[in-house]
């Protein structure tokens, strides 16, 4: 039986960049008491459940983050 080749994905904007809640308290400097919180009450990022794993895609986090952003803080001074 032949080996079967395996796709590989090269561009990209296709390839996902998968965190780990550890991964995004470490970045977002946050307790990870507060992402577990936030997934509880529903108000954290999209997760993926993978067995016994909690992934978040970067995609995923960054449209989140995108819509909690302050709009004050874009305002031009004037």
């Amino acid at each position: 039986m032949d080996k079967q080749e395996l796709p590989v994905i090269k561009a990209p904007e296709t390839v996902l960049e998968w965190l780990s809640p550890t991964d995004i308290c470490r970045e977002m400097q946050i307790p990870l008491a507060t992402f577990y919180t936030w997934r509880y009450q529903g108000l954290g990022p999209h997760a993926y459940k993978v067995g016994r794993h909690v992934r978040v895609s970067r995609a995923d986090l960054e449209s989140w983050l995108e819509l909690r952003s302050d709009p004050k803080w874009f305002q031009a001074e004037g």
